[in-house]
């Protein structure tokens, strides 16, 4: 894996400042690609490559030229398929001078333009300067595994993996975007196409974006998932098409010139990934897994689960002293982010990359096939009963009662009713949106500011997952949710979290379950197959349940999750407080002081849980203190 970077200045630069500016992007990417650089400056453009080696050693340096020079190219990624790619290019009359998957990308688009990102099976981000046509050619992986930033003010367009990497040398302003800074109150993350800074971009999962003779044009999109289900198929040949499409996304993952294991985390999906590769490897797949210490994690399983599979097996117990790697986390994440699985993540990558520089993960299997019961299950529910009465009579009935039904953590669980009768008062996509926040509409409206308010002008965070669940390529609510889910979440909180705590120890995370034709034989698959009365992955169950221990599927599902509402109210509780409630803290410019401490105090009371949105006050405190001020982000913590 690889960090890139670089800038096309359309009335031309000073090659010596360019060569300067560009080392300094690529010098803030380093803990991505530590095992050599590259760079490439000419008149117009400057592209700087770190490269973490995994295909061809020895000759897939990068910037790379091809077709005389015509062609340069930096790339962050794996092609999967590039052995098959190349050869029918071969076939065509092109001839290769390494064997990396590199140089099939800028071959390929010789031959097909931009159409051949449709050809393309892996995880990627690049950037393609054709010199003959002075355009520069940018694109991103189909479900965005890979990050690109970019910024274009009308004279130079700049771009990067990583945020930092245009703060450096000053590329793009600190000006902070409220609308991001919203979306991030709500969800925990900032949604593509919008980033923490003003006027800067995320290019969104599967879209390609052109700069070509002084303007940039609009990024377009080559590929969707489109959910059709295909109600004749019978539940046994679904299993055997999915166990052939997952063992053959496995094994196109395996291709590796360096050291290659997998997490292992008892769960469904980590565990079949992992069975598979014991298939197709003929040594014991060197497996890695995580616990709290406290007995409620997955540890016990993954350890049946090894042994059965025969793997070399690593554990790691995290401790809550893990509060010392918060500022080092929140350097890596470019913009503010609060998934708090963010910290067993930073530590499954620290320990894996000490036996492997790549693995293989399970990620993608809940979004697919219907893993998150919790919210799926309930909103497939509540969308019959919505069925059943106009939303012009269901609105006010169920607001009403919504309102006045309390809210506690300490009700027991079937009596805590008020998100449902809240919903049942919603369509089926504001339901969904409700499912998804933080932030609670109302609580939202007493927190914020009134300067910060009306920097918003009247918009919400609803504006970005409206057009998604509303206009999917799918059809009913589970359905619409998988799409939105794929597109939204998973991109931009799962796949974040995965790609910023793999960099930061140089480690490849391969995602088999993410694999294109997997998606889009799930989009085809029956509800049926994906949700049950009380259990999702129904298809991968039936598999798991011919290949893996019993215990895989008799536990419930926990996720990759720390204690933090304990630890905010224990060893973490003084840091938070500071980073809330104290005098110089972000959120205290921008949310109203008395009712942050009323957060803290109920949830310092036990009364309510409030762990999830102030573990991302915290957070956000964190980023704001290692990316506002200048120069800060010229190194890490």
């Amino acid at each position: 894996m690889c960090g890139i970077a670089g800038f096309f200045t359309l009335g031309g630069h000073d090659r010596q400042q360019a060569g300067e500016a560009v080392q300094h992007m690529a010098d803030t990417l380093a803990h991505r690609g530590p095992d050599a650089e590259g760079f490439y400056v000419d008149d117009s453009v400057a592209l700087g490559h770190r490269r973490l080696s995994i295909i061809d050693l020895s000759q897939g340096q990068q910037p790379m030229a091809v077709a005389d020079g015509r062609l340069t190219i930096v790339f962050n990624g794996e092609i999967y398929n590039y052995p098959q790619i190349r050869k029918e290019l071969e076939g065509l009359g092109h001839r290769f001078r390494t064997a990396s998957d590199t140089e099939v990308i800028p071959r390929a688009y010789l031959q097909w333009g931009e159409e051949c990102l449709s050809r393309l099976n892996g995880m990627f981000a690049f950037a393609l300067w054709d010199r003959a046509n002075r355009s520069l050619f940018l694109a991103r992986d189909r479900v965005g595994k890979k990050p690109l930033y970019y910024h274009f003010d009308g004279k130079v367009f700049s771009f990067a993996s990583e945020l930092k990497a245009l703060l450096r040398p000053g590329l793009i302003p600190r000006t902070i975007n409220p609308q991001a800074l919203d979306c991030y109150l709500t969800f925990g993350y900032v949604p593509a196409p919008l980033t923490i800074f003003a006027g800067v971009h995320k290019l969104r999962a599967a879209h390609s974006l052109t700069v070509v003779a002084g303007r940039q044009l609009a990024p377009r999109k080559y590929w969707d998932l489109c959910f059709v289900e295909d109600s004749s198929q019978k539940a046994e040949d679904a299993e055997a098409e999915f166990e052939s499409l997952l063992d053959d996304a496995v094994r196109i993952r395996l291709m590796s010139e360096v050291p290659l294991g997998a997490f292992l985390s008892g769960g469904i999906d980590s565990t079949l990934v992992v069975s598979s590769m014991a298939r197709l490897l003929s040594q014991p797949v060197k497996t890695n897994s995580i616990g709290f210490g406290n007995g409620d994690d997955e540890l016990p399983v993954a350890r049946i689960v090894a042994q059965a599979l025969g793997t070399a097996h690593s554990e790691f117990v995290v401790n809550p002293d893990s509060k010392g790697i918060l500022e080092r986390i929140a350097w890596h994440f470019d913009e503010p982010f609060a998934d708090s699985s963010a910290v067993p993540s930073w530590y499954v990558c620290e320990m894996a990359r000490r036996n492997v520089t790549v693995a293989l993960s399970g990620d993608g299997g809940d979004e697919n096939f219907g893993g998150y019961t919790f919210r799926y299950l309930p909103h497939v529910f509540e969308a019959r009963l919505r069925a059943l009465l106009p939303l012009a009579l269901r609105r006010p009935l169920f607001g009403f009662l919504g309102a006045c039904y309390p809210a506690s953590s300490r009700l027991p669980r079937p009596l805590r009713l008020k998100t449902i009768l809240e919903n049942l008062g919603r369509t089926d996509g504001e339901a969904f949106y409700h499912d998804l926040c933080w932030l609670r509409a109302e609580t939202r409206a007493s927190l914020y500011a009134p300067h910060f308010l009306s920097s918003l002008a009247g918009g919400t965070p609803w504006d970005l997952v409206r057009p998604l669940y509303e206009t999917a390529r799918a059809q009913g609510p589970l359905n619409r949710s998988l799409y939105t889910d794929i597109h939204f979440y998973m991109s931009d909180d799962c796949l974040v979290k995965v790609d910023r705590m793999s960099m930061a120890h140089a480690l490849e995370v391969r995602s088999p379950l993410l694999d294109y034709r997997l998606m889009e034989f799930a989009a085809r698959l029956p509800v049926s197959l994906k949700l049950g009365v009380d259990k999702g992955k129904i298809i991968l169950r039936r598999l798991a349940a011919r290949r893996l221990p019993p215990e895989v599927l008799a536990q419930p599902k926990k996720g990759f999750s720390i204690p933090a509402a304990q630890w905010l109210r224990g060893e973490l509780r003084e840091r938070a407080q500071e980073a809330i409630l104290g005098r110089d803290s972000f959120p205290g410019t921008i949310l109203l002081r008395p009712q942050l401490e009323k957060l803290w105090a109920e949830h310092q009371s036990g009364s309510r849980d409030h762990n999830v949105f102030l573990w991302g006050l915290m957070m956000l405190d964190l980023w704001a203190r290692k990316h506002l001020a200048s120069g800060v982000d010229s190194g890490q913590p």
